[in-house]
């Protein structure tokens, strides 16, 4: 297994907490879940629950082409959301998102809150093989 290597891009939102945006672990990189925040402004977004997906996978696959990966590169998704009643839209945004890529497995899980107030949030797991940690 190669070296454990911790990642942080200028590409994604600063983080809010003391945390890394991804952590390569052998051939797997582990995304630190992603808000709905612009990474210009490091402002959150506050539309609608698709304007907020949008944002957060977004976000995600700006961490995932910074370590030269794609969407076809998940293999596993954890969704929160702070509203169940969002399942719908929140599914028509990551279907489009995704798009032909065979979808990865995922979990959706309600929540009672998330941070800055955030109606979703969502990490994943990517993997590449023969991946050589910097």
């Amino acid at each position: 297994m190669n070296a454990i290597a911790k990642i942080m891009v200028s590409c994604a939102p600063t983080p809010i907490a003391p945390f890394s945006h991804a952590c390569w672990a052998g051939d797997f990189l582990f995304l630190t879940g992603q808000m709905p925040i612009d990474p210009i402004t490091n402002t959150y977004v506050t539309g609608s629950i698709q304007q907020q997906t949008q944002q957060v996978l977004e976000n995600l696959l700006a961490v995932l082409t910074d370590q030269h990966l794609g969407l076809t590169d998940v293999v596993s998704v954890r969704s929160y959301l702070t509203d169940m009643d969002n399942y719908d839209n929140f599914n028509t945004v990551y279907k489009a998102f995704f798009g032909a890529v065979e979808l990865p497995a995922r979990t959706c899980i309600g929540v009672t809150g998330l941070a800055g107030g955030a109606a979703i949030e969502i990490d994943l797991v990517a993997y590449k093989q023969n991946h050589t940690s910097a």
